[in-house]
């Protein structure tokens, strides 16, 4: 065996083994070798040339006694020692004098250990290195563990993707963190900065690029300590690796918060700010009140409160003057806790709150501006109306409070409060005005949703107002009729219908649907039902009916707008259609066939300057027609063909009473938050006047 390393001479020329990379023995070099049971060198290897100076020629199958000075007389030699208690023990470690070749006798470390070969046949391995290099690292651990043991600053050693490879007690204290919970995780999850990951981009810069960093100084947070600002003075140097390679960076770092304040006050300055920021970017992103008033919540918990809820005042009439010498109800609207219970229960518990003459609330609305208050006994007991709640808020955990209006074109619309846990650094006299201006911001975007309420809520009731109650079903037309409002994040639209009786036992069936949201639509859409209404009896025809509306519709100046105008005549069993931009109605025959009706869609009703034509259908007894507007078929996500579709399989399985086929039609086919108004008319053809049959419908009295 000349050597452990492939490649005969070359592997020479590699050099001795090293210790594993990284560590501090990196660079002791270890001499491994090989004796047989009689001392005679069976391996060497380029360790082992460079520590004792024979070449593997020189040494091989020769007695080891020439590595080592001559023993004292009656005693073994140094080979016949290591052999010998190598095989007793299994493994032995022992310090003794070594000799080199050239220079003479040193002192060197050796640990032997026995290795059996593939034919049974064994040698006693060695490792060796030279003492006063063991010594050296010896020296070097002691004085690092006494380092990291006692040194009054923070040191660290991150690994190439800047994770916490070791750290000192210190910084594990200042991060408020243990050791073990730094291990591991990326220096980012720990130093929480506000600079746009400059800091971090600096530590890059020194584990790439090797340029050490020295004294720079960061503002940063920590998850141990979250509300506590820390500024701390770094240092950061290369840790050079085997080969030239980087594996990582050590640090130095000293907690100067006290000497660096105005750097602090800036780093807090730029946290409220970035908060600002958020919020504004957060709350309001809808008209919608309730949702509005959680992304105010969402928006400051957990960075700037651990509790908070809004309110909004329920005064009588909105120009009611404030009077603090009665009672304040509001209406709780959102809250959130971060908090285990009973804060909870504390904020979510109620939906109206009343608080009582001399409450924090009332002193802030006495001055109109935010106000701080501690929790304790004196706030608790004249805040809270009930002794209950007044215990709840004392054991909530909550140790102080920032009550800020919402105010709006001079008028309190309600009340936004923040609240911070006892364990956290209390707020400061900015942090009550970020909480006035956060509820300032907020209150506009509550006011723009509550108006957008009113009004959604005023065109509603005009919508309801101007649509048919109740709708005449004849002895030989039956009709159930549905009508359903988009949901509140969408304007009312301009759907309607209605059900007219003519002369000659003749019913027309109506719908419409004008472009066009909110009050407006409302409105055209009353003005095109009553005119449609009024002069259905005196106009003959379909077609003329729509002539006449699309004149209304120009001189109202109603741009656009859709109408389907149908007229069955029990006595013929005949219906005729006339269609102005609206989607054709669909009719179930007898037989269980679902046809399209009409001869087109025609032009809408504004437009001008185009006649309007009409066809006429069969409409055996016992069919179903379906008026709908396209609420029903076409919705976000959804072709109106495959809308259409999906209609025409309903209207296949109507067999059975008409409400109940429109319930299950309108449960099917819309989705849980409807974008559009929805009005969906089914009527069922009796018979003919000269020969009524009884059907489901009439059966059943609808």
């Amino acid at each position: 065996m000349a050597s452990d390393r492939p490649g005969g001479a070359d592997a020479d020329a590699a050099g001795p083994i090293r210790s594993e990379p990284g560590s501090l023995l990196e660079h002791v070099p270890v001499a491994v070798f090989g004796l047989d049971d009689e001392g005679r060198v069976r391996y060497w290897g380029p360790g082992a040339r460079h520590l004792f100076g024979y070449e593997p020629e020189e040494i091989l199958s020769r007695p080891a006694s020439v590595l080592f000075p001559d023993p004292a007389p009656g005693t073994p030699d140094g080979a016949a020692q290591l052999v010998e208690r190598g095989r007793s023990l299994g493994y032995w470690r022992v310090r003794m004098p070594a000799r080199h070749r050239d220079a003479g006798v040193f002192d060197c470390g050796f640990r032997v250990f026995p290795v059996t070969g593939p034919a049974g046949d064994g040698v006693v391995m060695g490792l060796a290195s030279r003492g006063d290099e063991l010594d050296r690292v010896k020296t070097n651990l002691v004085f690092l563990d006494a380092l990291f043991e006692t040194c009054p600053i923070g040191l660290v050693m991150l690994d190439e993707e800047l994770r916490y490879v070791h750290l000192n007690q210190v910084l594990a204290d200042m991060d408020g963190l243990p050791v073990r919970e730094h291990l591991g995780r990326h220096m980012t999850d720990v130093m929480v900065t506000s600079d746009g990951g400059e800091y971090e981009r600096m530590l890059r810069a020194v584990a790439e690029k090797g340029r050490p960093l020295v004294g720079a100084l960061v503002g940063l947070r920590t998850p141990g300590k979250p509300d506590l600002d820390q500024v701390r003075s770094v240092s950061f140097f290369p840790l050079t690796g085997a080969g030239d390679t980087l594996p990582g960076i050590g640090g130095l770092l000293v907690d100067v918060t006290d000497r660096e304040q105005a750097l602090l006050e800036a780093t807090a300055a730029r946290q409220r700010l970035d908060l600002l920021d958020r919020a504004s970017a957060q709350v309001g992103t809808t008209l919608d009140l309730d949702v509005t008033a959680r992304e105010l919540i969402d928006a400051v918990m957990p960075d700037f409160c651990d509790g908070a809820v809004v309110e909004m005042v329920e005064w009588m009439y909105e120009d009611t003057p404030f009077d603090p010498r009665l009672p304040l109800t509001t209406r709780r609207i959102a809250s959130g806790t971060v908090l285990p219970p009973p804060a909870t229960e504390l904020v979510e518990g109620l939906e109206q709150v009343t608080y009582p003459p001399g409450s924090g609330i009332h002193d802030m609305l006495s001055t109109g501006r935010p106000l701080h208050v501690l929790v304790d006994e004196a706030f608790a007991t004249r805040t809270a109306a009930h002794q209950d709640r007044a215990r709840l808020l004392l054991d909530s955990g909550l140790g102080g409070i920032v009550i800020a209006p919402l105010v709006a074109r001079g008028t309190v619309l309600g009340i936004a409060m923040f609240g911070r846990a006892a364990s956290r650094t209390p707020f400061t006299d900015q942090d009550v005005t970020l909480a006035g201006e956060l509820a300032s911001r907020a209150a506009l975007c509550l006011d723009n949703a509550r108006l957008y309420e009113r009004v959604q809520d005023i065109a509603l009731t005009l919508q309801r107002a101007l649509l048919p109650s109740a709708v005449a079903s004849t002895a030989h037309v039956s009709v159930a009729h549905r009508y359903l409002p988009g949901s509140r994040v969408t304007e009312v639209g301009g759907d309607w219908y209605d059900v007219i009786r003519l002369p000659g036992d003749r019913v027309a069936l109506v719908v419409g649907d004008v472009m066009g949201h909110g009050v407006p639509a409302a409105a055209s859409m009353g003005r095109l039902r009553i005119t449609a209404k009024a002069l259905a009896a005196h106009t003959g025809t379909p077609e003329a009916l729509l002539a006449e509306l699309d004149t209304c519709a120009q001189e109202a100046g109603i741009q656009l707008a859709t109408c389907l105008y149908l007229v069955h005549d029990p006595h013929t069993g005949r219906a005729r259609i006339a269609n102005a931009g609206h989607p054709p109605p669909l009719v179930r025959l007898p037989d269980g066939t679902v046809e399209t009706v009409g001869d087109g869609l025609g032009v809408p009703l504004g437009v001008g300057g185009v006649p309007f034509r009409s066809s006429a259908v069969d409409l055996p007894e016992g069919s179903v027609l379906a008026l709908y507007t396209d609420g029903l078929v076409e919705a976000r996500g959804r072709d109106i063909d495959a809308g259409l579709d999906a209609l025409r399989e309903e209207l296949r399985t109507v067999t059975g009473p008409l409400e109940e086929a429109a319930d299950r039609i309108i449960a099917n086919l819309l989705p849980a938050e409807a974008t559009d108004d929805t009005v969906l008319v089914l009527a069922r053809i009796h018979g003919t006047a000269s020969r009524q049959a009884t059907s489901p419908d009439a059966a059943q009295g609808t």
